[in-house]
């Protein structure tokens, strides 16, 4: 039983950069975040959402910012948003066309050790083309790959992009 447990920790370190040990924290190997964003045709919006590993996010944030953080305590929820939502604001931005969009942040929750951090945009007919800089977490890494998946009327097109590229642009 022992080394079964030991295979299934080796894996999920490998995976996740997670070991369940309860007196000791592993950092993750791996410096990746990703970003979905989804044109949905019945409210005529881009739907964003930028997942990020919390414990990355939580030291990006007090990199740039220069304040303590903490995001999985409930009472700092409504201080970690706020930071959240302006470290997005200056590390995402996306076009259509050759109009930069005016996003709206909706909010962040957790997930299993992950920051998922929500935002949409006005309304706006069906892109032709997006072009999205992403640029999160190059504060911290040099090492840092951004995943972007971009959705629309169905079609998907993925882009992974390593530091220090933040640029993608899909035309559907």
């Amino acid at each position: 039983m022992a080394l079964l447990f030991y295979r299934w920790g080796i894996s999920l370190y490998f995976l996740t950069g997670w070991f369940p040990s309860p007196k000791t924290t592993v950092p993750h190997p791996l410096h990746v975040s990703n970003t979905d964003i989804c044109y949905n045709a019945a409210e005529s919006k881009l739907e964003v959402i930028c997942g990020i590993f919390t414990d990355d996010l939580e030291a990006a944030l007090v990199k740039q910012y220069h304040t303590k953080t903490d995001l999985v305590k409930p009472e700092m929820h409504e201080a970690m948003d706020a930071l959240v939502k302006r470290y997005l604001a200056a590390n995402v931005h996306i076009k259509t066309g050759n109009t930069p969009l005016t996003f709206y942040y909706v909010g962040y929750e957790l997930e299993k050790g992950r920051v998922n951090a929500y935002f949409e945009s006005e309304k706006t007919p069906a892109p032709k083309k997006i072009e999205a800089e992403v640029s999160l977490l190059h504060n911290l890494y040099t090492d840092q790959s951004n995943i972007v998946h971009i959705t629309v009327n169905g079609t998907r097109k993925s882009e992974k992009l390593d530091y220090p590229d933040k640029r993608v642009v899909q035309s559907f």
